[in-house]
């Protein structure tokens, strides 16, 4: 057993036996730099299980989401061969009608074992060509190109929203004109 684990336990067997020796509860967690509800914790798990209540406890869940025997995992796998072009609600609706007796998993955890054995196409819902703006040729001297843009939006006092548009130089960075527009369209 590790160095640390043993320390461990020793400050759980003394909070312990020191509290059924009669020290207050209140006054053992200050002492210990624990929380009340963990020093009753602690008592109440010694209580019940003796000595193996100051060893740590796994903390691994007890229900892993999306882990399936691999027997299941197998079953979805050989339909999704079978029929290609079916996807999870089907493939589970084909396990209850096939398997009744085994437990049918989610559509999600379905899903997910087609995703892991890469099974699943995935598509490109409204791929639309993405917008070209112009090409911005550099101003070389103050006032050969201005810039226009909205800043955002944020609320005023009114509970209205303001709009700034500012106008720049291009070249000098000056700010030009900024006006607060109670809309964004023009």
């Amino acid at each position: 057993m590790p160095w640390k684990e043993c320390q461990k336990m020793d400050e759980k067997l003394r909070f312990v036996s020191r509290h059924l020796e009669g020290e207050s509860i209140s006054q053992l967690c200050r002492e210990f730099g624990i929380s009340r509800v963990t020093g009753h914790k602690l008592v109440e798990r010694y209580r019940q299980n003796g000595l193996e209540a100051f060893s740590d406890r796994s903390r691994r869940p007890y229900r892993m989401a999306n882990q399936l025997p691999f027997q299941v995992e197998a079953l979805i796998v050989q339909i999704k061969n079978e029929f290609p072009t079916w996807g999870a609600p089907k493939i589970r609706e084909r396990l209850l009608a096939r398997y009744p007796e085994i437990k049918t998993p989610a559509k999600s955890t379905v899903h997910a074992v087609l995703e892991r054995n890469a099974l699943v196409k995935h598509k490109r819902a409204n791929a639309r060509p993405k917008a070209q703006g112009t090409v911005l040729m550099g101003g070389q001297e103050p006032n050969d190109l201005w810039c226009t843009d909205f800043k955002g939006e944020f609320m005023m006092a009114d509970r209205s929203y303001c709009y700034p548009l500012t106008v720049t130089d291009y070249h000098s960075r000056f700010l030009l004109c900024c006006e607060g527009l109670r809309s964004a369209t023009l």
